[in-house]
């Protein structure tokens, strides 16, 4: 899985850009964004106020999370 898209025709509209310039402000190590297990989303994120994985139902939810936690610009 070396490269970051081929994710992304699982993500409606607009959330796909959204996911790719997440990942272009948190390249790796950083903070992995994933499907994860029953149609979850989930964020690898070591370390980051003590929770490593989080995990939400959309990737619009888990991008909201984690812009509240890393704020929006990274």
């Amino acid at each position: 899985m070396g490269d970051a898209q081929p994710d992304l025709f699982l993500v409606p509209d607009g959330d796909d850009r959204r996911l790719a310039a997440f990942r272009e402000r948190h390249p790796p190590p950083g903070v992995e964004i994933r499907p994860g297990q029953f149609g979850t989303w989930e964020a690898l994120a070591p370390g980051l106020i003590g929770e490593g994985v989080i995990v939400r139902h959309t990737l619009r939810e888990l991008l909201d999370k984690m812009d509240e936690l890393l704020g929006p610009d990274g």
